[in-house]
């Protein structure tokens, strides 16, 4: 199986004229967006806290992050951005796919759009309360 990319725009949300694009890896095992931290400095981001994260092989890592608008596939979220390391490659986390209703097809390696973006829980929780 091979790997998803995707055309995503960062855009600083209190500027919105200062952004950055880039080909992201779509990473289904990361809660959150990676961007190498000097193309978040150059739109005029800056660490907001830490996060601490777990790697693929257990090791966990206390990691500056930010919030940013995301945009791909004709859609924009709000999302937590990692400052990544200079060369690290950006990835699209699940947080910011799901937020917006598409969900990866490892099958043929594409991103798909749902027809609604997923409600059900809290609907399901609405109608448990309201009965009672």
């Amino acid at each position: 199986m091979g790997a998803t990319h995707v055309t995503v725009t960062i855009r600083n949300p209190a500027a919105p004229d200062r952004t950055w694009e880039g080909l992201f890896l779509v990473d289904t095992g990361a809660t959150d967006c990676l961007v190498p931290k000097q193309h978040l400095k150059a739109i005029g981001l800056e660490p907001k806290g830490q996060r601490t994260y777990e790697l693929a092989n257990g090791a966990e890592l206390k990691l500056d992050v930010t919030t940013a608008d995301v945009e791909f596939m004709g859609e924009i979220v709000g999302g937590t951005i990692i400052f990544g390391d200079a060369d690290a490659e950006p990835l699209l986390g699940v947080t910011a796919l799901e937020s917006v209703g598409i969900e990866v097809d490892p099958l043929n390696q594409r991103l798909k759009r749902l027809p609604a973006v997923r409600l059900k829980r809290f609907v399901e929780r609405i109608d448990v309360n309201a009965a009672g």
